[in-house]
């Protein structure tokens, strides 16, 4: 820690000094986040300035405040310094209408409107999301770079990838999801893209929010915000409550909780002094707690007894359940002056604890094959245990059951320049970065038999076995540049990352003590030319890396390939976009980290497999309108996207999404088409929107062919509708209804059993604000 110190405070008097001689003219933005405007100036903007304030590189800054407020602009965002019109990656916004539109609480419902996201569901609410683009693998989202404000939140994204928090969907202001060339500038993994949440602004003046709703299953929401700012002055303090008490229910145990119940809170805090003409700061600090408690399994069910009822638990997961705690806090400086040149600078910290008691399997028998086999005579036994028709009599026949006990932190420094000069006819958009960061886990594994009689379980005597006990940290050092220069209508896109990281493990049941360094430079470019009408073709090229995790054996690589996209746009309007966009994905190693939730055994946990050579190509088709008839808006979206990802190499792997794979198989979990669409209708007084998502079958295990029985989720269709009365200028109500055709369909098989999507679910809801 003392050498992490040093280093830290080397880093940051360079990057002060820095700050100090490039700025006589510094900048701002969000934490981290692309170069945006300061929150104040946020604050005044209209919904669309805003999100583009959170955005990547150059904020909207040139558009004035919109006289019309209701009239966002969805396009005026910015990647890597070129708005994301002329800008030569994918990059999409869903703005604070859209996310109000149906109210989802579940990330995986936000993202499915995205063209080019995957999402894998587990337990209906998607408290721990799996989440893929174009190819890359969705567990834990860990192939993801994952941020808020521009800020990684992931639990410890270089030592742990896999994203077991995610932060509350209620409280974003606006998602952005990047991908392509303008992923670049984001990291440590950047062979897909990058997720920025956006949590709100502190407005001008002095505000009150409140949202409250209640529907089946006992589900509640209790979303609150004050705020007061001034001219130089501004605080902010949010919360969310939700809750519900699940959808299942365990056999005999007709009272049983099967829900969750989460808490968020944030404070914000900004002091603004100086000017534009001369030299503008603005300082801000975030503040944030969060808890969860919810009474989730990993423990799924035989297909015959998923026919019967998906909704059932087995008795024996009766005793799972995940708590976690987590804080946050980031303080932003900004300096600004003038129009050109811009700089930001964050220092952050977030600790999460977090304990998982589940059902990890029999003593005598694997669990995976007792739920796809359960008839065989070796196993009727046992399934008889899970549902509890047949006590457990002998040690064999005893249930694992242990908390998972893990501790994470992760802190650091970043700091971002914009500088926009121009040299004759040329318009230079400059983004360089820099961030130092630290990350560690601390992984506490332990698990006790229990005796399954009927609905009781007892401790079998054995006592308590600890399966897990190490540490893991990475100090990295990220390192990037972009320059985009536009002459006419030709905008040109140039820049590389650099990532040097430091990973070490020590294992105390073992007693094997690990380090690897890792350098590389990620080379990418791309080009954008107006045409007339409104058209613009583009095209890019990246070098995708997503690091090694600590504690590998010397055999296994960085996961690395190269990207390329090509495309067409036509955005004639501020509220009408729409593209077509083609990708293929060279993979040199396309690698997985095993986990629990695809079924790894104990020993293999936090290992890294590599599948070698993989070939990802794909489609995605994009269309934003918001028309306008005389006394009302008709906002409408479509995305479609079509993916082929099979393996270039045949080999065999422990890790069971693996398998034997042969040249020609599928990578499992990407779906071939994935589709979503939704239209609505909106008036001063009342308004209703309807939305479909399709996701054909995803493979859980490599293969070619048809799937056999139990290797895919099923093909699904779910349909949502909303509807929305304004009474009063202040307040509104709301109704939601999601899966309205109550579709039931296998969501996930892994790691134990088959596990459905949500059911239907009506909520109704009120909104007042002053």
């Amino acid at each position: 820690m003392e050498l992490l110190h040093e280093r830290l405070s080397a880093l940051t008097a360079a990057s002060a000094a820095i700050c100090i001689l490039l700025c006589a003219a510094p900048a701002h933005a969000d934490a981290g986040a692309p170069p945006a405007e300061p929150p104040h100036a946020q604050a005044e903007a209209t919904e669309a300035e805003a999100t583009a304030a959170a955005a990547t590189a150059e904020a909207a800054a040139t558009d004035a405040a919109a006289p019309e407020p209701t009239e966002p602009d969805p396009v005026e965002v910015s990647i890597a310094g070129t708005r994301i019109r002329e800008t030569s990656g994918s990059a999409h916004v869903v703005r604070p209408k859209q996310l109000e539109q149906f109210e989802y609480d579940d990330p995986h419902q936000i993202l499915q409107s995205v063209p080019g996201v995957y999402v894998r569901g587990e337990d209906g609410f998607g408290l721990r999301p799996n989440i893929g683009m174009r190819g890359a693998l969705s567990d834990r989202s860990k192939k993801l770079t994952l941020m808020e404000d521009g800020v990684l939140f992931g639990p410890a994204p270089y030592s742990a990838p896999a994203a077991y928090y995610f932060p509350v969907m209620t409280r974003m202001y606006t998602v952005r999801v990047v991908k392509g060339p303008s992923a670049l500038v984001y990291g440590p993994h950047t062979v897909a893209g990058a997720i920025d949440l956006v949590t709100q602004p502190i407005p001008d003046g002095e505000h009150v929010y409140a949202d409250l709703a209640a529907g089946m299953y006992l589900s509640r929401k209790a979303h609150v915000r004050a705020s007061a700012s001034g001219d130089h002055l501004g605080v902010m303090i949010e919360g969310v409550h939700l809750a519900n008490n699940g959808f299942k229910s365990v056999d005999g145990l007709d009272d049983a909780d099967t829900g969750f119940s989460r808490n968020e809170l944030m404070l914000k805090a900004r002091a603004s002094f100086g000017s534009e003409q001369t030299l503008l700061h603005e300082l801000e600090l975030k503040l944030g707690y969060a808890n969860e408690l919810s009474n989730e399994t990993y423990l799924g069910l035989t297909e015959e007894d998923f026919e019967a009822d998906p909704l059932r638990r087995y008795a024996a997961s009766q005793l799972d359940r995940m708590e976690w705690h987590r804080t946050q806090i980031a303080l932003t400086h900004v300096a600004r002056r003038g129009s050109d040149l811009e700089v930001t600078s964050t220092f952050y910290r977030n600790d999460l604890t977090r304990t998982w008691r589940k059902v990890n399997g029999f003593r005598g028998a694997d669990l995976t094959d007792v739920l796809q086999s359960p008839d065989t005579p070796a196993h009727r036994l046992y399934k008889g245990i899970l549902d509890g028709t047949v006590p457990s009599s002998t040690r064999d026949e005893a249930v694992l059951i242990g908390p998972n006990d893990r501790t994470f932190v992760s802190q650091g420094f970043q700091t971002r320049l914009l500088f926009k000069p121009k040299t004759g006819p040329i318009q230079h958009k400059l983004e360089l970065g820099a961030r130092i960061h630290h990350d560690s886990v601390r992984r506490v594994h332990t698990q006790e038999g229990f005796l399954v009689d009927g609905t009781t379980l007892t401790p079998d005597g054995e006592g308590v076995e600890t399966t897990g006990d190490n540490d893991a940290s990475t100090l990295a050092l990220a390192l990037w540049g972009v320059e985009a220069a536009t002459w006419g209508p030709v905008t040109l896109s140039a820049g590389a990352r650099v990532e040097s990281i430091q990973s070490r493990m020590e294992d105390r049941l073992s007693g094997r003590r690990e380090g690897i360094t890792q350098q590389v430079v990620l080379p990418g470019g791309g080009a954008f030319v107006a045409l007339p009408y409104a058209l613009g073709v583009f095209a890019g090229v990246y070098q995708g890396f997503s690091p090694i995790p600590p504690g590998q054996s010397e055999n296994v690589t960085p996961e690395k390939s190269i990207n390329l996209e090509w495309g067409a746009r036509w955005s004639p309007e501020r509220l009408v976009r729409v593209e077509a966009i083609g990708f293929f994905n060279r993979y040199s190693n396309l690698s997985n980290v095993c986990t629990f939730s695809t079924g790894c055994v104990e020993g293999d946990v936090d290992r890294q497999f590599d599948g070698g050579e993989a070939t990802v190509v794909g489609l995605e088709a994009y269309a934003d309108v918001e028309g306008k008839i005389a006394w009302a808006t008709i906002p409408a979206r479509f995305a479609y996207t079509f993916t082929r990802a099979v393996f270039d190499t045949t080999f065999s792997s422990a890790d069971p999404i693996f398998g034997d794979v042969e040249e020609g198989d599928d990578v499992p979990y990407v779906p071939a088409h994935q589709a979503s669409a939704s239209i609505g209708l909106e008036t001063t007084y009342f308004g209703g929107s309807v939305a479909g998502t399709f996701v054909s079958e995803m493979r859980e295990v490599a293969g070619s062919g048809a799937p056999g029985e139990g290797e895919a989720t099923d093909m699904h269709f779910l349909l949502d509708a909303s509807l929305k009365a304004t009474p009063l200028q202040w307040l509104s109500i709301y109704a939601t209804g999601k899966n309205l055709l109550n579709m039931h369909y296998i969501a996930s098989r892994r790691p134990f059993g088959a596990r459905p999507g949500a059911p239907v679910n009506l909520q109704a809801g009120v909104k007042a604000t002053y």
